[in-house]
C-alpha cells in the first residue's frame, strides 16, 4: 500500500500548479480564475527512497519497483462549501476518500494572482477549510443520528456505540474543534474511522512561497508554523513554481537547479516524507535478482500483516520472515554475506517489521 493524499486549498493558492509538478503531468489546469479544477486530478507518483537504489545494485536487481503515493487534487474549498457554495458537496465527498490532507496555503504576495477573499492571510484561509469541514461534519452528525434512533430504542450494540461516538465528535465539533481531537480507544478504533469523518483526516499544511522564499519561508509561512505547532500539526515550506519548473527537468539538470537554489531536496520529496511521518508509515524491502521493490506499512505492522501487503495467501499461510537489516545488507554486502555472518534472522508472527528491514516471507498454500 502506499497511501492517498488530498491537495485542497481556497482557490488561486497553487494548488494545481503544484499537483502538475508532483505528478510530472500537465493534467490539471492551472488558471487565474476559481474552479478552473472540476474533477478531481488524480496522480500516482513514485515514492524516492534512495536506499532502494542501493539494494538493488547489490543485488543485481533486473528491475526496481518503488512504493507509490496518491495525490488528488481537488478543486477549490470556498466558504459556504458545507452548504454547496461553489461546488461544495462534490469536492467534499472527494476529501472523503483520502488518507490525508493537504492544506495549500498562499504564502507569497502577487499582485497579478487574484485571491479569493482580497487578501493573503494563510491562518485566516486554513480557518477558512477548516470551519467548512467542521460544519459538513456537524451536518452528517446530525443526520446519522436521526437515521440510528431506531436500532439505538432497540438495543443495537453496532448502533449504540456509533451513536457514543457522533455524540462525542458532536461535541468537540460544537466547541469549535475538530473531531481529530476526540480521545478515541482502541476498541472503538474501527468504528470510528468507519464514521469517515472530514475533521479526522491528519493535516500537512504547504506554505506555497516564492522562489526566492524556498529555503527559508518567509513571515506567512512563519506564521501557519506557529499555527501548525500549536495544532499539533505538521507543515512543509514548498515553493510551486520551483517544483513546476524542476518537473520538466532531467535529473541532472534538476539535481543543479535544486543546489543552484540552495535546497537540499524538491519538494515532492519533503512532501512525502512529511506525509510518512503524519501517517506514521515505514517502508520494508524485498530483494532478489529479478527485483528490488519497496511496500509501504503502518508502523507497528507485525509481519504476517505486512506480509499480506504484497498477497492474502501470504498472510493466511505465514511460516516465518527471514529478515536483514538494511545496514547490515548494505554494509556486509547482500544477503549471503549477512546470512554468513549471523545477521539474518527468522522471526516468527509477533514481529513487528522495522523501517528498513529487507525481508523474505515463508508461508504455507
Amino acid at each position: 500500500m502506499g497511501f492517498k493524499m488530498g491537495i485542497v486549498g481556497l482557490p488561486n493558492v497553487g494548488k494545481s500548479t503544484l499537483f502538475n509538478a508532483l505528478t510530472r503531468t500537465a493534467a490539471a489546469q492551472a488558471a487565474n480564475f476559481p474552479f478552473c479544477t472540476i474533477e478531481p486530478n488524480v496522480g500516482d507518483v513514485a515514492v524516492p527512497d534512495k536506499r532502494l537504489d542501493q539494494l538493488a545494485a547489490i543485488a543485481g536487481s533486473k528491475q526496481i519497483i518503488p512504493t507509490r503515493i496518491t495525490f488528488v487534487d481537488i478543486a477549490g474549498l470556498v466558504k459556504g462549501a458545507s452548504k454547496g457554495e461553489g461546488l461544495g458537496n462534490q469536492f467534499l465527498a472527494n476529501i472523503r476518500e483520502v488518507d490525508a490532507i493537504a492544506h495549500v496555503l498562499r504564502c507569497f504576495e502577487d499582485g497579478d494572482v487574484t485571491h479569493v477573499e482580497g487578501r493573503v492571510d494563510p491562518v485566516a484561509d486554513a480557518a477558512t477549510i477548516e470551519t467548512e469541514l467542521m460544519l459538513a461534519d456537524l451536518e452528517s452528525i446530525e443526520k446519522r443520528l436521526v437515521n440510528i434512533t431506531r436500532k439505538v430504542r432497540g438495543g443495537d450494540k453496532e448502533a449504540v456505540q456509533q451513536e457514543r461516538l457522533l455524540k462525542a465528535a458532536q461535541a468537540v465539533l460544537e466547541d469549535g474543534k475538530p473531531a481529530r481531537m476526540v480521545d478515541v480507544d482502541a476498541d472503538d478504533a474501527k468504528q470510528w474511522k468507519m464514521l469517515q469523518l472530514l475533521t479526522t483526516k491528519p493535516v500537512l499544511y504547504v506554505c506555497n512561497v516564492g522562489e526566492d522564499e524556498s529555503v527559508s519561508g518567509n513571515a506567512h509561512s512563519a506564521a501557519v508554523a506557529e499555527m501548525a505547532a500549536a495544532e499539533g500539526n505538521a507543515h512543509v515550506i514548498i515553493s510551486a513554481q520551483i517544483e513546476e519548473e524542476i518537473s520538466q527537468l532531467d535529473a541532472d539538470e534538476a539535481e543543479m537547479f535544486l543546489t543552484e537554489m540552495g535546497l537540499a531536496e524538491a519538494g515532492l520529496d519533503r512532501l512525502i516524507e512529511a506525509g510518512y511521518q503524519l501517517l506514521h508509515l515505514e517502508t520494508y524491502f524485498t530483494v532478489g535478482p529479478k527485483e528490488a521493490r519497496a511496500w509501504t506499512i503502518r508502523a507497528g505492522t507485525t509481519a504476517p500483516k505486512a506480509a499480506g501487503v504484497i498477497h492474502g495467501d501470504f498472510e493466511k499461510g505465514f511460516i516465518r520472515a527471514e529478515t536483514i537489516a538494511f545496514d547490515d545488507f548494505v554494509t556486509l554486502g547482500g544477503e549471503q554475506p549477512a546470512k554468513e555472518a549471523g545477521k539474518m534472522r527468522a522471526e516468527g508472527k509477533g514481529y513487528v517489521v522495522k523501517d528498513g528491514d529487507v525481508l523474505h516471507f515463508l508461508f504455507n498454500t
